[in-house]
């Protein structure tokens, strides 16, 4: 790929970061089903299973999940040049919007037209981050052991509170466990 040509994808990438940024509310995890027609149905510039790679990757790496998949796949797509425009388009919008909430965030929180636009935007916010699951879900595989996994992080975390962090450890290590114990067995590569 010439100068040109990496310059001109590093600006498409900024662009669609940018809109995503600028229309998405809710953080990272509703960002993801729009990153992923964006990105993997519109452009192909990544496939569908890459997806659920890149937000494990994301979620595991410190920094915002939106960031981090941005940088990962701006730069798959074009290298540092690609990275540093996509993220540089997810971030922008929001820090011009948290500068501009923060100058006028006190006129105008007792209006009662902005307190139903929050109400309305989380259930937007819900509905996207249900989509998310879902897309997951139809990828993950459905055996025993992820379905005992998912009901006992579920259960540890509704009922007794434990702390995510630590369930992520703990699923993990679960995890790694239980593919060394199928290595074993010869039953997993």
């Amino acid at each position: 790929m010439n100068r040109k040509e990496r310059l001109r994808n590093a600006l498409q990438l900024f662009g669609i970061f940018l809109r995503i940024g600028a229309f998405t509310f809710g953080g990272g995890y509703a960002m993801i089903p729009l990153i992923e027609h964006e990105t993997a149905e519109k452009r192909n510039l990544i496939d569908k299973q890459e997806i659920s790679d890149i937000v494990a990757i994301a979620e595991s790496t410190p920094g915002p999940i939106a960031i981090n998949s941005a940088t990962f796949i701006g730069y798959r797509s074009c290298g540092v040049l690609g990275s540093v425009a996509a993220t540089m388009g997810v971030v922008l919008p929001s820090l011009i919007i948290i500068t501009l909430i923060a100058l006028f965030l006190r006129q105008v929180m007792d209006h009662r037209i902005v307190r139903y636009a929050f109400l309305g935007i989380r259930a937007g916010v819900l509905a996207l981050i249900t989509k998310a699951v879902v897309s997951f879900w139809k990828r993950a595989d459905h055996g025993v052991f992820g379905w005992c996994i998912m009901l006992g992080a579920f259960l540890w975390s509704a009922i007794l509170g434990w702390s995510v962090i630590a369930l992520i450890a703990l699923c993990a290590a679960a995890g790694c466990v239980y593919c060394s114990m199928m290595r074993k067995r010869g039953k997993m590569q």
